[in-house]
C-alpha cells in the first residue's frame, strides 16, 4: 500500500509503473507514460490509456491484478487493433485469474497470443525495429 502511495505521489497509479519508470530511465530508454488514448467499442465506445509506449512501438501494460475487466479489455482491443503490439509487465505472472482458478495470468496471456514479462521490461523489447 504504501509504495503505491508512493507512485501515485509521483503521478502514477502503482508501485509497478513506477519502477518499470525507474528502470526504463536508468537505461536511457525514452518512453510516454498514459499519454496515448485507444478507442474500444464494448456496448459504448471507451478509452484505453497505455500504461507505457515505447520508442519502437511497443504498448506496455503494467499489471499487478488482472481481473476479469482488464482481460475483456484487452481482447476487444486486440480483437478491433490487431496492429498494435500490447504486452504485459506482471509483477506476479504465477497469480491464478481467480481463486480457484488454473489458469494464471501467464498461462492467459499465452493462450491469446500477448507477450508477457515479469517485473521488468525485457531489454529484447527495447530494441528498434
Amino acid at each position: 500500500m504504501e509504495a503505491t502511495r508512493q507512485a501515485i505521489k509521483y503521478g502514477y497509479r502503482s508501485g509497478l509503473e513506477e519502477s518499470v519508470a525507474k528502470d526504463l530511465e536508468t537505461r536511457g530508454i525514452k518512453y510516454e507514460y498514459e499519454t496515448k488514448g485507444i478507442s474500444y467499442e464494448v456496448a459504448e465506445t471507451r478509452t484505453y490509456t497505455p500504461d507505457f509506449i515505447l520508442p519502437n512501438g511497443i504498448i506496455v501494460e503494467t499489471k499487478g491484478r488482472f481481473v476479469t475487466a482488464d482481460r475483456k479489455k484487452h481482447l476487444l482491443i486486440q480483437k478491433q487493433y490487431p496492429q498494435y503490439d500490447i504486452r504485459f509487465v506482471f509483477q506476479n505472472p504465477r497469480a491464478k485469474l481467480y481463486k480457484g482458478s488454473k489458469t494464471t495470468y501467464a498461462q492467459w496471456c499465452d493462450k491469446h497470443g500477448f507477450i508477457w514479462a515479469e517485473k521488468r521490461i525485457p531489454d529484447e523489447w527495447l530494441k528498434l525495429q
